[in-house]
């Protein structure tokens, strides 16, 4: 019997028990209303999506080519149609995840307005994203679901029995819109206590994996730009146990972290790090620094000095009181970084590169896994990368090597579109269509995500549709650049209406009312012209 019928029986039994007082309570009606509202709280989903993120992370160590990806969402709408669209095409939200970046929450979500991806946002604006993204998840399945009891009623009402057994079926075996969130909690935002109470927030809300960055938390700066600082690897260790007591606390024992180190773009540290031995990680850490050896009687008033096998060595400190690491440190300290979390209680790690480049992040993971086999990586599909510069210079680079003749290009302006037909940008193009699948089965690549991408496809579309709308084109822009293609791909929300919950709001008037209900969706209904 399924959850369904189970659930009509059982109230059915509490429509007897209390007697004539519920004579208007429509069992079936309750079994659709709790169909349509599987998840009752944020920690119902917290707990349903790791799982199926422990699932997947095991089945990506048994078979590296079932990676799993998602994309960044800004609001519940984008992330609900997201997930519409990838049931329409691909029949599953297997393996699909959405990702939540910190980075557009400061530019798009803050009260102070467009904000840099600097920690500077409301932190409870990250909590909130995540209860609108689920929010609009779980209305996605109670419009689908809504749609389907209306089929199953059409079908009852004509007696097509087969048909009432298809959408049964259906039912029975819904697939649900709600996938994990892989939510970007900064560098904590603040000491490892309020980075704590914003986990829990964030748990509470839904999230079971969490990202976080081993940057200073008020000199946080986003992964693709200059002037990053680091901290000390207990500093950070002290925040990832910070983030795993909140989701034990709540009850979520397979919350994922994931440990993101910066240190390739890094290249300082606000704080010497605490060492007691010659070797510890403390020790570690300072051995990057960029020093000089010096003698006692060349001490300065206020130097900062570091006794390492019997030398003096004087940190680089620059006027912001800042302490530079050796330029060309950058490798080693990621691989230190994502071994150590990966030791100290993180599930994975995210290693924040320059490029898309993958033999420079198989060679930091091939590293990492001389230490911890089964490592898994998160890697960041940048928007901020120039992926057809990039690779296209990576093909020149790989012509050269081979002794192809490379005379007909110009690898500075290889972007240039004279260049797209060419066999180079061909090459390169293919890369880039199997880049997701060479990392996941040469660099450890578990989960792909492209961290602001929705923010892209917003600015492109709202632009074609002013340039036309606001010149000449008029109302055709739009006819023809939007709604005639919404309905000829059967995009949902051409039918926004219904996409809002209208027939939803009908039929939970007619449960309670009956044929006293006052329905939106009647004839007159404009909707009705969009089959």
């Amino acid at each position: 019997m399924s959850a369904y019928e189970n659930d009509i029986k059982a109230v059915t039994a509490l429509k007897e028990a209390a007697g004539n007082s519920w004579s208007a309570i429509n069992p079936e009606s309750v079994a659709r209303m709790r169909a349509q509202n599987r998840f009752k709280t944020g920690l119902d989903i917290a707990k349903y999506t790791a799982a199926i993120m422990r699932k997947d992370m095991a089945e990506y160590d048994a078979d590296s080519s079932v990676y799993t990806q998602s994309l960044g969402c800004w609001h519940g709408f984008i992330g609900q149609q997201k997930l519409i669209s990838i049931k329409k095409h691909l029949k599953t939200t297997n393996k699909r995840y959405l990702y939540l970046s910190g980075w557009m929450i400061a530019a798009l979500r803050s009260d102070f307005g467009p904000l840099p991806d600097q920690s500077m946002h409301e932190k409870t604006a990250v909590a909130a994203l995540i209860e609108e993204l689920y929010t609009f998840l779980r209305q996605a399945d109670a419009r689908e679901l809504d749609l389907l009891f209306s089929a199953l009623d059409a079908a009852r009402e004509s007696g097509d029995r087969t048909k009432q057994s298809e959408i049964q079926a259906q039912i029975d075996n819904f697939e649900t819109h709600v996938v994990p969130i892989i939510a970007d909690i900064d560098a904590g935002f603040g000491n490892p206590e309020a980075t704590y109470l914003l986990a829990k927030k964030m748990i509470e809300a839904g999230a079971c994996c969490i990202q976080i960055e081993n940057q200073v938390s008020d000199e946080k700066q986003c992964g693709h730009q200059d002037g990053k600082v680091t901290v000390p690897h207990a500093d950070f260790l002290a925040k990832i146990n910070a983030v795993r007591y909140a989701f034990l606390e709540l009850g979520v024992d397979d919350g994922v972290i994931v440990a993101r180190t910066d240190s390739l773009g890094a290249g300082l540290t606000k704080q010497i790090a605490v060492t007691n031995e010659p070797g510890d990680l403390g020790d570690q850490y300072n051995s990057f620094l960029d020093c000089d050896e010096i003698s006692p009687s060349e001490l300065k008033n206020g130097d900062v000095v570091i006794n390492r096998e019997g030398k003096l060595l004087r940190p680089k400190r620059l006027p912001s009181n800042l302490f530079q690491f050796r330029k060309g440190t950058g490798e080693d300290r990621c691989v230190l970084d994502s071994i150590t979390s990966l030791q100290n209680g993180a599930d994975m790690i995210w290693i924040e590169t320059e490029k898309p480049h993958v033999g420079q992040i198989k060679a930091m993971v091939d590293r990492v896994r001389e230490v911890i086999p089964n490592a898994k990586l998160v890697y960041n599909n940048s928007p901020s990368f120039n992926w057809t510069l990039s690779f296209r210079q990576q093909v020149f680079d790989a012509f050269v090597a081979e002794g192809k003749d490379v005379s007909a290009y110009d690898r500075a302006k290889l972007m240039s579109a004279e260049y797209d037909e060419t066999e180079l940008a061909q090459i390169a193009d293919e890369k880039i269509r199997t880049f997701q699948r060479d990392g996941s089965a040469n660099a450890g690549i578990f989960h792909h995500l492209i961290t602001l991408p929705t923010y892209h496809t917003a600015a492109l579309s709202t632009d074609n549709l002013a340039k036309g709308y606001f010149a000449d084109q008029g109302m055709l822009a739009y006819v023809k650049g939007v709604q005639r293609q919404e309905i000829r791909q059967g995009i949902a929300c051409v039918k926004h209406q219904n996409m809002a919950g209208s027939d939803i709001g009908d039929n939970h008037k007619e449960y309670f009312a009956g044929e006293a209900a006052l329905k939106a969706g009647g004839k007159d209904n404009t909707m009705n012209q969009f089959h």
